[in-house]
């Protein structure tokens, strides 16, 4: 959970690879002659310089009007500034697809870091920015791929291979659903659900989300704004008293912890780990592991992944809707959608049909080379607003679905899904997970994994550069 941000236009996975040299002749690749193409290269000079203001220019000059409504500058800025020191500066390696509204791309960082952005444009002149989606590769892209053109059917014979090839070299094991509008066209399971017990995965296994909860936690608080229950500006103080850092509560606002601008950090670390994880079942029993620890940053300066945020969202919804966080989202997301068999489990109760997590995150010391070995102890007795809830590839798709045909009452959450589209993710030891939507093709994609990452964000970049050479 600990890796993948959940934001509204980003989804940056920080995993590691080994770097290789291409021959190709990257000084060629030049940014398209057109006026998105010209503010995809004004961007990538903004970012490389090493004056903030810079960045500043150019977001008041190529942001749409109805993009920096829904979010201003300043939070614009101090969502900038964390990726920026993370990267350095950016090159263009190669354009993956151009149109009018949207320009995808592959860039590589001074700091050996190979990412795919996607910029996304408003559809009629003068084509400022809505929007970009950030996402870090765990490996060097295959620049030389095919892209010779296919049939949705060969499409999926190929996507068959693949998956039966990855499989049999153990490197992947759960479910790949992908849909074509609310249909499954292709959805089959891989692996075992239990390696004990030699149980095998199938189509309905739920698996352990991962951070895709915050998309969930989001939507609550979408949910509960629109009722006029809270607003985003609110500090926390005033719906947690309480909270440990008092002066911290005065300041975060819940846009803060929405954009994870907060400062707040994350609550794994030594508290977490000497912490039996018999005794966090509750999010007040998460709030003991960081809520007294002093703040990153000052609010809204800077922006930092964060589990703690998000765990604070949840105590949120926990006052002002009156209910316990499981049991709010239970009844105004998962019921609504019909989302069944989604549920947050407890590790210590007995449930059916669930996927056991398997890693090979051994201590390298003590088990380097060792087979894959339970998650049981790394996690803890129940999952949180921040993620380790369950659920499987089917009632995702009705999650999809149900916003857009907007049945969820978060018009922005159902907006950016069928009109930008979502990449969410969830990651830990044991655990991989993955949603994409695409409007414009539109594809979902949905991979749930019981093994460590990139297990299933492979599977999901691999359908992609299917679905690039569609006819």
């Amino acid at each position: 959970m600990k890796k993948y941000l959940t934001a509204s236009i980003s989804l940056i996975a920080i995993l590691v690879f080994t770097c290789i040299v291409y021959a190709a002749d990257e000084a060629a690749v030049r940014f398209p002659e057109t006026e998105a193409g010209k503010r995809v290269e004004s961007y990538f000079s903004a970012f490389n310089s090493n004056n903030e203001n810079d960045m500043r220019t150019y977001l008041e000059q190529n942001i749409a009007p109805s993009a920096l409504k829904e979010r201003p500058i300043e939070q614009r800025m101090a969502m900038y500034r964390q990726p920026k020191t993370d990267l350095a500066t950016l090159e263009l390696v190669k354009i993956i697809k151009e149109s009018t509204d949207a320009i995808k791309l592959v860039a590589r960082s001074a700091k050996e870091s190979w990412l795919e952005l996607t910029f996304e444009f408003e559809k009629s002149a003068p084509y400022k920015l809505l929007g970009i989606r950030i996402m870090r590769l765990d490996e060097p892209p295959d620049l030389n791929a095919t892209t010779t053109p296919m049939t949705e059917t060969e499409m999926l014979k190929e996507l068959n291979s693949f998956m039966n090839g990855i499989s049999v070299k153990d490197e992947f094991s759960g479910v790949v659903l992908l849909a074509k509008g609310d249909k499954p066209i292709f959805r089959k399971a891989y692996g075992l659900a239990s390696k004990e017990c030699k149980i095998l995965n199938r189509v309905d296994t739920r698996f352990n989300l991962g951070s895709i909860n915050k998309f969930l936690t989001r939507i609550a608080i979408e949910q509960l704004a629109g009722k006029g229950a809270l607003r985003l500006e609110d500090p926390i103080s005033k719906y947690i008293p309480d909270y440990p850092n008092k002066e911290a509560a005065e300041k975060i606002t819940i846009r803060h912890l929405l954009d994870m601008t907060s400062g707040i950090g994350d609550f794994f670390g030594e508290k977490y780990q000497s912490t039996p994880k018999d005794r966090i079942r509750t999010l007040s029993d998460y709030l003991l592991l960081f809520g007294d620890k002093p703040l990153l940053f000052e609010p809204g300066t800077n922006r930092q992944y964060s589990n703690g945020g998000y765990v604070v969202l949840g105590l949120i919804i926990e006052k002002v809707s009156g209910q316990t966080y499981f049991d709010y989202v239970r009844d105004n997301i998962y019921k609504i959608a019909g989302m069944e068999n989604t549920t947050h489990l407890e590790a210590d109760v007995p449930a059916e049909n669930v996927a056991s997590g398997y890693t090979n995150n051994w201590d390298e010391n003590d088990h380097a080379g060792e087979p894959r070995h339970n998650n049981i102890y790394t996690r803890p007795a129940r999952g949180s607003s921040a993620g380790g809830g369950y659920s499987t590839v089917d009632d995702l798709l009705k999650l999809v679905v149900a916003l857009k045909e907007n049945k969820l009452s978060a018009s922005r959450a159902s907006e950016e899904i069928s009109q930008q589209g979502i990449a969410i993710a969830g990651g830990a030891p044991g655990i991989n997970a993955e949603v994409e939507t695409n409007p414009e093709t539109n594809y979902t994609i949905i991979v749930l994994s019981n093994y460590d990452p990139p297990a299933a964000n492979k599977v999901v970049r691999k359908i992609d550069s299917f679905l690039e050479r569609l006819k």
